[in-house]
Formats: structure tokens, C-alpha cells, sequence
């Protein structure tokens, strides 16, 4: 059977690595002042952190259109592909697998639309570890669970340099509450089934930082690893340099560093730290 791969730019997942597997990736719409960008067209992730503070009117974010993803599948069936699989950000978070589902009524079974449970390469990876199978010739049953076990061993983590991004966009009000909605503390969040939890509260940076590096260092050896941020690439690079040093042989050897993408980087700010790790 031949497959393909539908998912959302939450996924994060860079250009070339999709490229070279065939993944169609669909982009999210950033909002700013009424004009709609299309993800990664128009502005630059690190433009958009660099000028986020001094928005005065907060942006916002919404899913592609029914039509968008309906291109795509149809793009994919007439180059030939048998079934489609289409996996998307969390449906607790955002309305974007809502539309892929509705766009795939039109081709009746021939497409399976998945809910990730994630974002960001927590998402990218079960899209990029179903592709790595269906070239190996797996066949669809065997990608799924494929797709199953990669999000099981999942997990992602970080460290938000403020609350004041979770509490503007009410995304995740179950994380302001716990944590009592102080803007002044640094939130380190776990994204869990779908749903942000709390997981502590520090007050520096750098206090942020380590709560992630301890986190990776806990879950032992890896098969896949993204060390996130928003516009904090030093950090990032800092982290990644210090688990070389210390725990090299537990880590996968190409690592990704990714600024995570504005349609996410909206509702969480600049200055984050974390990881997206698939556990072996």
C-alpha cells in the first residue's frame, strides 16, 4: 500500500526533514493587527518573539481552512498514494484536526485522521516515525502502531519564561489557576494527553533551565530528541552542550534545535526552553 502523510505546521518539523519523507505539511494562520499570515510566510519566527513584547494588539492564531487540507488530498490521490494518514496538534488545544476531519469525509475511508496529543515535535515525530515505516514498507496496521508507540513514549516539557502568554491567550486556564496566575514566576509545563500540566514553578531563568535538563536526564536512553525554545537559541545550544558532556551516550546522535513556530509561540512567549523526547 502506498501511503502519505498529511500534518499542521505545530508540528515543527523543519522544511528538509519533510521534504525527504514526503510529509505535506499544512500551515496554522498567525493573526496580527486583522491581517492573516500564513505559518512561516511574511514574518520570521524570530522576528515575531523579538517584536512580541511590544505587540499592542495581542495576536492571535486559528486553523487552516476545510479547503486547504482538501488540496492536499487530493494532491496526494492523484500522485498516486492508496490511503492518507493525517495527524494533527492536540483537539484540546485548537480546532485545526476539527477541519482535517471534515475535509476528509469527501474521500470516505481512504484517509485516517489521527490526534497527535501533542504539539511541536512531541507531534512531529509520530508524523516523521510513520513515514520512516511506510519506506521501510509497513503496511498501514503496522504504521499506526508505529504512530501508537512513538506517542506512548513521548514526552515534552518546558520551562515558560512567564505567565503572562498562557493567561492572555485562556488556552490553558487549569495551569493558571493551579500556579495562581502570577505573572512574575516562570511555569515548567508538561504537555500530557492533549492537556498542559503544571509541573513546578521557579523564579529565574536560569532555575527554568535546569528543571529541563534534569527532566531529560531522568528519562534515560532516547530515540528521538528536539530541544525547543522561542528565540532563546544560546539556551538552547547551552542545554544541548551540556548533555553531550554528560549524558552523550543516552542521546540520540542527530538532535534537533528548533525555534518553535508563533502559532504556539503566541500563547506561551519568548525566552522558553524545553524538549520533545521519544523515549527508546
Amino acid at each position: 500500500m502506498n501511503l502519505a502523510f498529511v500534518t499542521d505546521s505545530t508540528c515543527d518539523l523543519p522544511v528538509h526533514i519533510a521534504s525527504e519523507h514526503g510529509i505535506e505539511i499544512v500551515p496554522t494562520i498567525l493573526i496580527l493587527d486583522g491581517k492573516e499570515y500564513a505559518d512561516g510566510v511574511g514574518i520570521s519566527r524570530s522576528d515575531f518573539y523579538t517584536q512580541l513584547p511590544h505587540m499592542k494588539n495581542a495576536p492571535t492564531t486559528a486553523a487552516p481552512s476545510v479547503g486547504e487540507f482538501a488540496e492536499r488530498f487530493h494532491k496526494l490521490f492523484k500522485a498516486g498514494c492508496d490511503h492518507i494518514i493525517s495527524i494533527h496538534a492536540a483537539h484540546q488545544l485548537t480546532t485545526i484536526i476539527n477541519t482535517a476531519r471534515l475535509a476528509a469525509e469527501e474521500f470516505g475511508q481512504r484517509i485516517t485522521v489521527l490526534d497527535s496529543g501533542s504539539l511541536s515535535l512531541g507531534l512531529g515525530f509520530q508524523v516523521l516515525a510513520a513515514a520512516e515505516a511506510a519506506a521501510e514498507g509497513l503496511g498501514l496496521d503496522h504504521v499506526l502502531e508505529v504512530i501508537r508507540s512513538t506517542r506512548q513514549r513521548g514526552q515534552v516539557i518546558a520551562a515558560l519564561d512567564t505567565m503572562e502568554y498562557l493567561k492572555r491567550s485562556g488556552r490553558v486556564p487549569g495551569v493558571v489557576a493551579a500556579l495562581g496566575g502570577l505573572l512574575n514566576i516562570k511555569p515548567i509545563v508538561e504537555l500530557l494527553d492533549g492537556e498542559v500540566k503544571p509541573l513546578s514553578a521557579v523564579r529565574t531563568t536560569s532555575q527554568g533551565g535546569e528543571r529541563v535538563y534534569n527532566a531529560l536526564q531522568a528519562l534515560g536512553p532516547l530515540e528521538r530528541l528536539a530541544i525547543l525554545h522561542t528565540n532563546a537559541e544560546s539556551r538552547a545550544r547551552q542545554l544541548l552542550e551540556r548533555l553531550m558532556q554528560t549524558v552523550s551516550q543516552s542521546i540520540p546522535r542527530e538532535i534537533l534545535i528548533v525555534n518553535v513556530t508563533t502559532v504556539i509561540g503566541t500563547h506561551v512567549g519568548p525566552n522558553g526552553l524545553g524538549f520533545a523526547a521519544v523515549k527508546a
